[in-house]
């Protein structure tokens, strides 16, 4: 199983893509685990993506793409693998394209997991996070016994700057801009499968499973 995950910040991608490498055996890959594993390990490549990350700037996309066929190269993907939150540009999904091609392996399926803006701002601008615990919690969908207060050790909740309103409407404007049109690259190929990510995360993962199981 070869299988890419793609949608909007705040609609679970990440849970997903957890849940169904653990359901198909296969290891989940994201960018984020890339570089922090690169970070660690202290390989050139890490080094070099370092520089950047300690002056706050974005990795180039030649080191992002180098991080990706390195890790695409270890035993465990031989089965298969999930990514998220890569490609990010049609640049990206095309580099990866041939990453793919020089190893005459091609993906299963693009899955995008869509849900309407309103309730994307609502699950981001809505989470709290402990400040002594770090227990997480949503004002809508996960709150607190006592507002503002956590339930595991009676500390006070605060809201992260990036889960603020403006800012959520802010990276969901970006990702239509910049990423929503991989979906076209992709269905052009005839990868995508779409999901409705506005179920719980159990009807989401059983919606991914039936289309993938088509």
């Amino acid at each position: 199983m070869r299988l890419m995950l793609l949608g909007p910040p705040g609609v679970g991608k990440g849970t997903q893509a957890k849940l169904l490498a653990k359901a198909y055996g296969v290891p989940h890959i994201s960018t984020g685990d890339i570089l922090r594993q690169e970070v660690r390990d202290g390989t050139e490549l890490g080094r070099q993506a370092k520089e950047y990350m300690v002056r706050g700037a974005l990795v180039p996309d030649d080191l992002i793409l180098a991080m990706f066929e390195s890790r695409l190269d270890r035993e465990d993907t031989r089965p298969g693998f999930i990514v998220d939150g890569f490609p990010r540009t049609i640049p990206q999904a095309e580099a990866f394209d041939r990453m793919l091609a020089r190893r005459g392996l091609k993906l299963d399926a693009v899955v995008t997991i869509e849900a309407p803006l309103e309730e994307l701002v609502r699950r981001s601008a809505g989470r709290r996070v402990c400040r002594q615990c770090g227990a997480p919690y949503n004002v809508y969908y996960q709150p607190p016994k006592v507002e503002g207060v956590c339930d595991v050790c009676g500390g006070p909740l605060h809201q992260r700057d990036d889960d603020r309103e403006e800012t959520v409407r802010r990276r969901q404007e970006v990702y239509r801009a910049e990423t929503a049109p991989l979906i076209a690259h992709y269905e052009a190929q005839g990868f995508v499968r779409r999901v409705d990510g506005s179920q719980s995360v159990e009807a989401v993962l059983a919606s991914v499973q039936k289309v993938l199981a088509r």
